[in-house]
C-alpha cells in the first residue's frame, strides 16, 4: 500500500503539536509491513524537504503555507495530479482540513486527521475581527469539504469525534478516536530556566482564549492573598496573552522558547500541573507532565475528562469558588503523589498502544 502523508504542518513547524503527531505517524507508517510512505509538503526551492518529500515545481514561502491563496494553489493545481502520478492508495490530510478540491479518483482512499474543531466552535486569537470572521469562513468550508470528501476522519479524543458528529452530523459514521502518540519523554536532561522557586505549580499553553488563563490567573491571585503556602505560578507562554495586570503579578513567571529539555526539566520539578482549559481536544501537556510522574489538575468538560487519571483533582472551568476550593487543598498537600501511577497512566497513549489502534484503523479501511 502507498501512503501519501500530507506533511506541511511538521515543513512549516516541526516543533509544534501538530507537527509532532505527523512525525509520529509518519514513523508508524514505516514501521507497517507492505506500506510505502510518501511525504506530499511544499517549502522555497532551497529548503531541505525538497530532498525527501514531492513538492510542486514553485517556490512557497514557509510563513504563508497556512494563507488561503496558497492552499488552494496546492490543494487544486497540485496535489490531485501528484496523488495521481505517484499511484496512491491512501491519502492522509494530517491539520483539519487540505484534501485535494477535487473529485476523489477511484481506487484511492482519503483519511482526514481532525485535531479539533476551535477554529470553528470558539473564538480564537486573531489580533483583526475582520481577519477572524474571514479565517472561520475559509476553514469551515475548508473543514466541511475534507469530512465530506473523507473516508475515516480520525480524531485524538472521544470528545473530538462528539464535537465532529454535533457540527457534522451528517458524516457521524465516519469518525474513528486514533489518540495522540505521547512517547516518554526522554531528552537530554537541562537545568530549570534561572530565578524559579524550589515549589510551583505549572501551566503549559496560554495563548488561545479557550486555555481559560484570565479566569484561573484571578483565582489564583485570590488564594495567594487568602493563603501565602499557594505556590508561584510557572506558564509557558508570553505574558502578552493576557491583561497586562495580569501578566505582571507577583510569583509568576513566564517562560518560552524553551528546548525539550527544559520543558522536560519543568515538568519533572513541578509540584502540579493544571490544565484550566473549557475546550482541548487532547490535552498533550497533561500525558506529557504525567508520563515524567508529575500529578496533575484538570478542568471538566472536554477531552481532559479522557486524557486525565479518574483520582485527579477536578473542577468546573467557571466556578471560581470549586477551583479556588481545589487550589487551596493542594497547597496544602505536602505529600508527593505516586509517580509511577502517574506513568503507568500515560502508557496508553505511549508507542505500542498508538500502533495497534493505527494498524486496526487501516485495516478496516482494507475492508
Amino acid at each position: 500500500m502507498r501512503v501519501a502523508l500530507d506533511y506541511r504542518p511538521a515543513t512549516v513547524a516541526p516543533s509544534s503539536g501538530i507537527a509532532r503527531q505527523v512525525l509520529a505517524l509518519e514513523d508508524a507508517l514505516r514501521a507497517r509491513g507492505n506500506t510505502e510512505v510518501v511525504l506530499f509538503t511544499e517549502a522555497p526551492l532551497d529548503h531541505l524537504q525538497r530532498t525527501t518529500a514531492t513538492c510542486p515545481p514553485w517556490a512557497s514561502p514557509l510563513d504563508g503555507l497556512q494563507r488561503p491563496q496558497v492552499r488552494f494553489r496546492f490543494e487544486r493545481k497540485f496535489l490531485p495530479r501528484a496523488l495521481h502520478e505517484q499511484q496512491i492508495d491512501l491519502h492522509i490530510a494530517t491539520a483539519n482540513m487540505g484534501l485535494p478540491l477535487c473529485r476523489k479518483p477511484a481506487g484511492t482512499r482519503y483519511v482526514l486527521v481532525l485535531h479539533d474543531l476551535f477554529q470553528l466552535t470558539q473564538r480564537n486569537f486573531h489580533r483583526s475581527r475582520l481577519k477572524a470572521l474571514a479565517y472561520r469562513l475559509i476553514d469551515g468550508a475548508s473543514i466541511a469539504w475534507s469530512v465530506w470528501q473523507a473516508d475515516r476522519v480520525w480524531c485524538p479524543s472521544q470528545f473530538s469525534c462528539n464535537e465532529a458528529a454535533r457540527v457534522f452530523p451528517w458524516a457521524r459514521a465516519k469518525f474513528r478516536v486514533l489518540s495522540n502518540l505521547v512517547p516518554e519523554l526522554n531528552a537530554a536532561p537541562e537545568p530549570l530556566p534561572d530565578n524559579l522557586p524550589a515549589r510551583y505549580w505549572l501551566v503549559v499553553g496560554t495563548r488561545e482564549p479557550r486555555k481559560n488563563m484570565v479566569f484561573f490567573l484571578r483565582q489564583w491571585q485570590a488564594c495567594r492573598a487568602a493563603n501565602p503556602e499557594v505556590p508561584d505560578l510557572v506558564l509557558v507562554g508570553h505574558a502578552s496573552d493576557v491583561p497586562p495586570a495580569l501578566g505582571e503579578l507577583p510569583g509568576l513567571h513566564w517562560c518560552s522558547g524553551l528546548s525539550d529539555g527544559q520543558l522536560q526539566a519543568l515538568y519533572r520539578h513541578a509540584a502540579c500541573l493544571w490544565q484550566p482549559s473549557f475546550a482541548e481536544g487532547f490535552g498533550l501537556p497533561v500525558v506529557e507532565a504525567l508520563s515524567i510522574g508529575t500529578p496533575v489538575a484538570v478542568a471538566h468538560g472536554s477531552a481532559l475528562d479522557e486524557v486525565a487519571p479518574p483520582d485527579a483533582p477536578r473542577f468546573d472551568p467557571h466556578d471560581a469558588r470549586q477551583l479556588q476550593t481545589v487550589m487551596q487543598q493542594l497547597a496544602a498537600t505536602k505529600t508527593p503523589a505516586d509517580a509511577e501511577t502517574q506513568r503507568a497512566w500515560a502508557r496508553q497513549f505511549a508507542e505500542p498502544a498508538y500502533r495497534s489502534r493505527l494498524d486496526t484503523l487501516l485495516k478496516e479501511l482494507d475492508r
